[in-house]
């Protein structure tokens, strides 16, 4: 019975702070443990990589009744999903706009510092915050165009949408899903209107890049202009502040390899890797078979949803040695962190720029004497996108 409420116990709170035992559990049940409600999860590294490039796997909610409104392009299938995610990604990056991220690393660095600022030896700070979550919501919201004081508005929004995405067995979601719907369309309905004030007056941003592209045939329409602009604010900055505060925390906790980081600052690249697969912003995702599957030796029925545990699959012995070892000079580090096939994290290169960016610059100066006031610290409800609410520490 116990494997049967893997699920239920992994998405329970309790279990927030410290998962990976459940997910060793889950790999030794079997590839593919099936749950008390009827839905699999997959646990282990080369089925979960092989089911992300697998076509009879899809991401569409309406694939199994759900939603009636066309989803953002993250949950499209192909054809659909790439006509919209090529359009989006237009103005972000190559081809078309090849030096988009790379021009931001000025402003990160900038935006960084400017945080840092208020960081004074002897001061307890709120690495959540006071950092990680300022820092990728005022990088999106440059890119997009967005003006920082609505800020607070898109918070409440995002809130809702990330509770009403998360994965909850056996709970009642009526409520969450209400609230997601709602929110979905109050920040849609901002955004197209933030964009509608720049068509025929062109800046730099990608709302303006959107709304003025010349050619009909690439022009997104007003509902997915609002899709995709809720999608890309959301998802551009709630798995970076995961990312950057798992990365403080983590380095906190192993303080000879943050002596090593700051001795060897050319390792961060290798090291944010290494926090992408040791402690990752997002945990599982969830796919529908289109076609009766069978994975491992276990038959699973077209329209059964099937949980895939990315966290477990960074865990697993057999494609990763000493795998519960945090170690940032590690090779041949091919993680799940931002997902793999043709959903792989759109934003993968500016949260890797923003995390490298954060990090470096706390490493030399904040890290290397502070301590943490709370361990574990206190958890965001989510289970899917897993990371400290707030994160206390004394400088």
């Amino acid at each position: 019975m116990a494997s049967e409420t893997l699920l239920a116990r992994i998405t329970d709170y309790v279990s927030r702070p410290n998962p990976y035992p459940l997910y060793a559990e889950l790999r030794e049940a079997g590839p593919v443990v099936r749950q008390a409600d009827g839905s699999y999860l997959v646990g282990t590294y080369h089925e979960i990589a092989a089911l992300l490039h697998d076509p009879r796997m899809s991401v569409d909610p309406r694939s199994r009744g759900e939603v009636t409104h066309k989803p953002p392009f993250l949950r499209l299938d192909d054809p659909e999903h790439h006509r919209l995610r090529t359009l989006a990604m237009r103005p972000f990056g190559p081809p078309h706009s090849p030096g988009r991220v790379d021009a931001m690393r000025g402003e990160i660095d900038r935006i960084t510092k400017e945080l840092m600022e208020s960081f004074e030896a002897g001061r307890q700070i709120d690495v959540v915050d006071d950092f990680a979550y300022p820092l990728p919501v005022t990088v999106i919201c440059r890119l997009l165009g967005v003006p920082r004081e609505d800020e607070p508005l898109f918070r409440a929004w995002s809130d809702a949408l990330v509770a009403a995405a998360d994965v909850r067995p056996e709970e009642d979601t009526t409520e969450a899903d209400k609230a997601g719907d709602q929110a979905r369309i109050e920040m849609g309905g901002y955004l197209v209107n933030l964009a509608e004030q720049r068509r025929g007056k062109p800046s730099d941003d990608m709302l303006s890049a959107f709304v003025n592209e010349p050619d009909p045939a690439l022009r997104l329409t007003q509902e997915e202009l609002a899709e995709t602009a809720v999608l890309l604010l959301i998802a551009g900055h709630e798995t970076t502040v995961n990312l950057i505060t798992n990365g403080v925390l983590t380095l906190l906790r192993h303080p000879e390899h943050l002596d090593q980081l700051r001795r060897d600052p050319d390792l961060l690249p290798r090291a944010v890797e290494e926090l992408l697969r040791y402690e990752p912003p997002v945990h599982m995702r969830e796919r529908i078979p289109l076609a009766d599957i069978d994975v491992a030796g276990t038959p699973i029925a077209q329209g059964t949803p099937v949980v895939l545990v990315l966290a477990s699959g960074n865990r697993d012995p057999r494609r990763f040695h000493d795998p519960d070892r945090f170690d940032p000079t590690r090779p041949d580090n091919e993680h799940l962190g931002f997902g793999s096939g043709i959903h792989v994290c759109y934003g993968a290169p500016l949260a890797r720029i923003e995390a490298q960016a954060a990090l470096g610059a706390l490493l030399p100066h904040h890290l290397g004497t502070a301590r943490l006031v709370q361990d574990p610290p206190p958890y965001r409800q989510n289970a899917m996108l897993r990371g400290p609410r707030h994160l206390p520490i004394q400088l």
